[in-house]
């Protein structure tokens, strides 16, 4: 097949679904179809990987992108277009949400990483769900990321096909040559006795820093030797309003007198997030919105088997069985979480054990098998008259 992939964001920008997109489009050329790309122009064009074929032709997600995606799908000749739909990835533009009725002459499927709304106008209201769901029902096909999206989705009629298919991590367990985590640690600031808890990912208003911070400020006050280590990129390229909440964040930390115990990363190639993620102790995770496996940041410490506390789901998710693959807490307690970081301290084979399921767990969710699940279902589609 000759499959495109429109995405409002692709490496070196940083944002969760490029990395995604590139993950997909390399895994997809692993199974022989060939993979065209057609993304926000601070991309780099040309070819990625020596063989995906990279566009970076959109200057501002507005209505005149749509004739340059027009032309792109003619020239290529393509057989399935594939969306990733994140509305903060394409500057919450409104003209996404017609792509599939303009693109009449090819398959179009939506992969919807989130079903966040976009702005339209102010007072918008309702509006933006019914955008969000224009784009799900002119769409051949709708792929959701996790079962809570899949069930909402369902319930909507009518959408012609929809397939759950989940995301893998888009860091692959790979150390740097001559990793030593002793002297990883130690070249952060970190003594041999510290409680190292990990945070990996971009701050956002949904992550529940704030939760984190105090916990940690809770332990310390216990005479606890907890340390952060904020591992990677503060707030990714696509959504503004990370910014503003990345300086609430500041405040916070220096609010609890926590500058001294508190380590920031900053944006890190891929072996540099993984030599982080094997330095610490812990990681914590906790989503506001409870934990799902459309997290980027969940998978890649599932890869890495680390033993991370994270929030109960929103949905059910009978695979993350707590105290074998996670320790559930309820979402915006830095009381639960400062309780669950000295339990699992005080437990290293508990920890242990963790690790192992959640690696075992995240050998489920492979780049090669997502490929194969998505290029099945795009093949179903091509054959429906």
């Amino acid at each position: 097949m000759k499959i495109g992939q429109i995405t409002g964001e692709y490496p070196p920008m940083q944002g969760g679904v490029g990395a995604f997109t590139q993950e997909l489009s390399r895994a997809m050329l692993a199974l022989g179809h060939e993979t065209y790309i057609f993304t926000d122009h601070r991309a780099a064009a040309g070819l990625d990987n020596d063989r995906v074929h990279i566009t970076a032709d959109a200057h501002s997600w507005g209505w005149g992108t749509l004739s340059r995606i027009r032309r792109w799908a003619q020239a290529h000749a393509l057989d399935v277009v594939n969306i990733q739909y994140q509305a903060a990835a394409y500057n919450m533009a409104a003209f996404v949400h017609i792509l599939p009725v303009r693109l009449d002459d090819v398959r179009v499927v939506t992969t919807f990483h989130d079903l966040l709304v976009p702005y339209l106008f102010p007072k918008a209201g309702p509006l933006r769900y019914q955008a969000v769901l224009t784009l799900a029902r002119s769409s051949d096909g709708v792929i959701v990321t996790n079962r809570g999206d899949r069930e909402r989705l369902a319930s909507e009629k009518p959408i012609a096909s929809l397939r759950h298919i989940p995301i893998g991590s888009n860091i692959r367990p790979a150390l740097p040559a001559d990793y030593n985590r002793e002297v990883w640690r130690a070249a952060l600031g970190f003594q041999p006795g510290d409680i190292v808890v990990g945070y990996f990912g971009f701050l956002n208003a949904s992550k529940g820093i704030e939760a984190l911070l105090h916990s940690v400020k809770i332990t310390r006050d216990r005479a606890l030797p907890v340390k952060l280590l904020m591992i990677g990129g503060r707030t990714g390229t696509s959504d503004p309003a990370n910014i503003i909440y990345a300086r609430e964040i500041d405040d916070l930390v220096e609010e609890l007198d926590l500058l001294d115990h508190v380590h920031w990363t900053g944006f890190v190639d891929g072996p540099a997030v993984s030599g982080h993620l094997m330095a610490t102790d812990l990681v914590a995770l906790p989503y506001r919105d409870g934990v799902s496996f459309r997290r980027g940041s969940l998978m890649a410490a599932l890869a890495h088997g680390c033993t991370i506390i994270t929030t109960h789901p929103d949905v059910d998710t009978p695979e993350l069985v707590s105290d074998k693959h996670v320790r559930l807490i309820p979402p915006d307690s830095s009381t639960a979480l400062a309780i669950a970081i000295e339990d699992l301290a005080d437990n290293p084979d508990l920890c242990t054990q963790m690790g192992r399921s959640a690696r075992d767990l995240a050998a489920q969710f492979t780049w090669d098998n997502i490929a194969a699940q998505t290029a099945a279902y795009f093949e179903d589609l091509l054959v429906i008259p």
